[in-house]
């Protein structure tokens, strides 16, 4: 009977638009309308801000050279993802990120807590040719962002872009006073839109992430990102649920 009543819902298209319609408008509303009654889906951290001039750049490469289709953003809350990677993602570490980088697969390990888990120098070697440091591993090699100087020309246009849709460069004085007294003077001026070239510049230069102060590669950028990924927040403040109490 049951496989009767199955069958004739499946060759009725009309009733099975309807059926369709209606768990998809349940699905939803479960989903959906939760979030109409909580003051808010991020989290109140300290220590998260918008990425620099070169960090920021280093993230279009990132997203460019396609990092996201084999390495994943987001730890799960399960243990044994934080045994191997560390304290589960938090909304607030994305909050800034457009579009986010959680991803789809893990081909290669998650990324999200790789920010000073390897020396720069490490970092070049990996991306020029992986398998020196990983026999193992399956990633292509990247050798022409070693040899590519990187693009700073419309540095200003892709933060005034990301401006846009919340992310809080500052304009004016009035923007930067406000980034001061919630990020701190140091972090304010990186996120100066007037002074983008100038930090880019400054960073590359100070931190020579690609190993050649001579010039600033697509490496530097690169490298630069990734060594900031998961290094803003202090997790041992919220280490307070037990699967994470790992170390």
């Amino acid at each position: 009977m049951f496989n009767f009543k199955h069958e004739w819902i499946e060759t009725n298209i009309g009733l099975l638009l309807v059926l369709t319609m209606l768990a998809i408008s349940v699905g939803g509303m479960v989903e959906i309308a939760p979030l109409f009654f909580i003051k808010g889906t991020i989290e109140k951290v300290d220590g998260v801000r918008p990425y620099t001039p070169l960090e920021l750049r280093g993230r279009d490469i990132y997203q460019r050279e396609g990092c996201y289709l084999c390495h994943s953003q987001m730890i799960r809350p399960f243990r044994d993802e934080a045994l191997r990677y560390g304290h589960y993602s938090l909304a607030a570490e994305s909050q800034y990120d457009h579009p986010f980088q959680w991803g789809s697969k893990r081909t290669g390990p998650d990324l999200a807590r790789v920010g000073k888990k390897y020396s720069n120098e490490w970092h070049v070697e990996h991306l020029v040719s992986p398998r020196s440091v990983v026999p193992q591993s399956v990633m292509p090699n990247f050798p022409w962002l070693l040899t590519t100087p990187l693009n700073i020309s419309d540095i200003t246009e892709r933060m005034m872009a990301l401006r846009k849709v919340g992310v809080p460069y500052s304009l004016n004085k009035q923007e930067y006073d406000a980034n001061v007294k919630k990020f701190g003077a140091k972090t304010a001026e990186m996120l100066n839109i007037a002074d983008a070239r100038k930090n880019l510049i400054k960073q590359a230069q100070e931190e020579n992430y690609d190993g050649d102060r001579s010039n600033i590669s697509e490496m530097d950028a690169l490298v630069a990102y990734l060594q900031v990924l998961g290094t803003m927040v202090d997790f041992r403040k919220y280490d307070d649920d037990a699967f994470v109490k790992y170390r």
